[in-house]
């Protein structure tokens, strides 16, 4: 699970306030997060419904840029409501939010798969645990950044194309920006891009390493419909930040995407090829020689990045493992976290893969993998699947 840095704040940068709808069943947590968001001159709640089917008819009317929806209501639920929303009003970042249950847990892997932008694992609002710090700072984050990227997206499909004339020449001046989208600078500097791809490693594959966040579950699952055929003889371990219980379910649900067997690490296994480890929540997941074998460890060290499992402790260990033999890859999430670990695979000889801004849900992480200079790919994440097969195969 992802938690709001501290040098985020909670002021967002953009002149025109994120547009935000509630959806939930409950008037405490519709009055106790909608309060939040009118104390933030950054934020408009637009919408506040107790219904799937309310939010249906309204979203259009409303249109809000983001949506927290509950996925257990009465009349109509989340699930039924969700591609619902996405066919009146494209482009709407929806956040779903549900209990930490497996219940819970596999509603919002299925509402991922519908569309969804991001989860929230909602706290109990019978217990107040709805009013914790951790789940406020974690929704307004992602709000913010979610509502921003719908907001470019916004631009760049309102801006008016050039004329031919304004094309012309080095000097020619750009069109004005539509102004439903006008926007100061991003609260975290866009990362600076290097100016060339590092060369991959010409030593075979032996294991691959994935790193996600927000979006990771749709794009993890694009990868792993690409290279299940072809992992036959490397392992692939995964970090997606996730709190326990959601990521059983996306072992799960990786299993079925790549035909392979996917499982939450566990402490002391040996890994084999062939096999998908996922993080398990609340666990930092490294890898370690014993002997021949490579075995899983799992620590219960303080959040890195302020994320719990992280990434950076997966790539860093892994990197001491397999040196040169290591391929790396960096896909969708909010953050840094990632970026020092992958850097430690290069440094031990490996290879680095980032997804790309255009088809990342929030260009955090991969980006600041990608601005470290030491990437060979910055790819759409349908690229990545096959890119990676074309490794194993020595395809560089």
């Amino acid at each position: 699970m992802t938690v709001a840095s501290p040098e985020t704040s909670d002021t967002t940068s953009s002149r025109e306030p994120i547009r935000v709808m509630i959806v939930d069943d409950s008037a405490v947590v519709r009055g106790i997060i909608g309060n939040w968001f009118a104390g933030d001159p950054g934020f408009a709640v637009v919408a506040s419904h107790f219904n799937g089917r309310r939010a249906v008819d309204d979203v259009t009317n409303s249109k809000p840029d983001v949506i927290i929806l509950d996925l257990e209501m009465p009349e109509m639920g989340g699930l039924d409501a969700l591609p619902l929303i996405l066919e009146r009003k494209p482009g709407t970042a929806v956040i779903v939010a549900s209990t930490l249950s497996q219940r819970g847990a596999e509603a919002s892997i299925s509402a991922l798969n519908l569309g969804a932008a991001d989860y929230v694992p909602k706290p109990s609002a019978a217990t107040n645990k709805i009013n914790s710090a951790e789940f406020r700072a974690d929704l307004l984050q992602k709000v913010r950044e979610l509502g921003l990227k719908a907001r470019r997206r916004i631009e760049r499909t309102a801006a008016p194309r050039p004329t031919p004339a304004a094309t012309v020449g080095v000097a020619a001046t750009a069109p004005a920006p539509a102004p439903v989208a006008k926007l100061a600078p991003q609260p975290i500097a866009k990362p600076r891009m290097p100016e060339a791809l590092r060369r991959p490693s010409t030593a075979p594959v032996r294991a691959i390493v994935i790193g996600s966040s927000t979006g990771g579950p749709q794009a993890l699952s694009k990868v792993f419909t690409a290279l299940g055929p072809a992992m036959a003889g490397v392992p692939v371990l995964v970090t997606q930040h996730m709190p326990p219980t959601f990521t059983t379910i996306l072992a799960e649900h990786l299993s079925r995407s790549a035909g392979r067997d996917a499982r939450e690490g566990t402490d002391g296994e040996i890994v084999v090829p062939g096999r998908i480890y996922v993080a398990p929540g609340a666990r930092h997941m490294l890898i370690t020689r014993s002997g021949q074998d490579v075995v899983i460890r799992l620590s219960d060290a303080p959040p890195v990045n302020y994320c719990k499992p992280a990434v950076d402790p997966l790539f860093q260990s892994a990197a001491a493992v397999y040196g040169a033999n290591l391929l790396g890859v960096v896909l969708t999430g909010m953050g840094t976290d990632g970026a020092k670990g992958g850097q430690a695979i290069v440094a031990a000889g490996g290879t680095m893969i980032a997804q790309d801004e255009e088809s990342s849900v929030v260009w955090g992480m991969p980006g600041a993998m990608a601005a470290t200079g030491v990437c060979s790919g910055i790819l759409p994440i349908d690229e990545i699947g096959p890119k990676l097969v074309a490794f194993l195969g020595g395809r560089r």
